[in-house]
């Protein structure tokens, strides 16, 4: 039956086909997203902040100039600028915490079997060994594994491919700000003619919720360095305190697994490092501020709308897309359950923050 208004509906073989083609594009797209999961990892790390940063250049390219040149080198300087100054003031004592550890890796062992089975001994896969003997075997363990042949030409693959993606990371983010509208337009073209207006009737509603989501999480996670690094480091008075502190703002980002682990993390550490008591109180109280002031303060604040999405949802999609996709798939999780989200609010003409369902409104998608 034809529905008047509704072309679509008029040619429901043809509908059929367009369903099939966009599902078999899109699964032939995460497969290769899978595959090449590292590769992609420096184009997805650009593009979100050449996204987060294109207000920006818009507002420092006149209108009257058809070239983005002059705001994209204002703005990729200022960018280049201020990470030259985190990496100046955080990467030599990160690496010198890192070359204390490594070189004295059975000491920080022995330490933290001692602060986890003090002096009694516990078995080990059937073998009773107290704390001496739990860190010469995973010393020996690690250094095992470091000489395994092979390992020291992988590390150092590793390190050159982080070197480099760091270097390529800043070539694609001055690219994206100068040609970012380009960009846009040649994604657009690839969607079938007749879909446009829906795509860009969607990313109406999309853009402002990613870019804020975006900026909120960059937010979050330079509030929980500043703010570990202070408790940890200047109060605690904790060793590691730079590395612990990145770590914190990294793990961040995870929700629930994330600031868990790296509340164990940094509590293995002050009990490593107490004297008495009144260190483990103090952390105590450092990590219960921490968290209250991150969920109950900043985290709604400056994620809006996509703090709204179900916490399940989002834990669901972390896990799948670190899954499937690794770091990448973690990072584009949360955006892309919104787009699912904004997408199916836009066909069905509902709104985003209400959905109905049998005649009730929820808050989850």
């Amino acid at each position: 039956m034809k529905v008047p208004g509704r072309p679509e509906l008029e040619n429901p073989d043809g509908r059929r086909l367009d369903s099939a083609a966009f599902v078999l594009a899109l699964g032939l797209l995460g497969f290769v997203f899978h595959v090449l999961q590292w590769v992609l990892l420096p184009f997805v790390l650009a593009a979100l902040l050449a996204y987060l940063c294109n207000p920006l250049v818009e507002k420092l390219t006149p209108a009257s100039e058809g070239s983005r040149l002059r705001g994209a080198v204002i703005v990729f300087i200022s960018v280049a600028v201020i990470a030259s100054i985190f990496g100046w003031l955080g990467i030599p004592p990160l690496m010198q915490q890192i070359a204390h550890v490594v070189t004295d890796i059975q000491s920080t062992f022995r330490t933290l079997a001692h602060s986890l089975v003090d002096d009694k001994s516990v078995m080990v896969f059937g073998r009773s060994m107290n704390a001496d003997q739990i860190a010469q075997s995973a010393t020996t363990g690690v250094h095992d594994w470091i000489t395994q042949t092979g390992r020291i030409t992988e590390l150092a693959t590793v390190t050159f491919t982080t070197l480099f993606g760091g270097v390529l990371i800043l070539v694609l983010l001055f690219y994206m700000l100068l040609k970012g509208p380009e960009l846009f337009r040649g994604l657009l073209w690839l969607a079938p003619k007749e879909r446009r207006p829906t795509i860009e009737k969607i990313w109406l509603r999309l853009g402002p919720l990613l870019w804020r989501y975006i900026l909120g999480v960059m937010i979050v996670v330079a509030y929980a360095i500043v703010a570990a690094y202070i408790g940890l480091g200047l109060v605690l008075g904790l060793r590691h305190a730079v590395f612990l502190a990145i770590l914190t703002g990294i793990l961040e980002m995870i929700p629930v697994v994330g600031p868990a682990a790296s509340a164990v993390i940094a509590g293995l550490a002050a009990i490593r490092s107490a004297t008495g008591i009144g260190p483990v109180i103090g952390y105590a109280i450092y990590a219960i501020a921490l968290r209250l002031s991150i969920d109950q303060v900043l985290g709604p604040i400056v994620l809006g709308t996509a703090s709204t999405l179900s916490p399940v949802l989002i834990i669901f999609s972390f896990l799948v897309g670190g899954a499937l996709f690794g770091v990448a798939g973690i990072i584009l999780s949360v955006p892309v359950a919104l787009t699912v989200r904004t997408s199916l609010a836009v066909l069905r003409g509902e709104s985003l923050s209400s959905p109905s369902l049998s005649g009730q409104t929820s808050n989850t998608l």
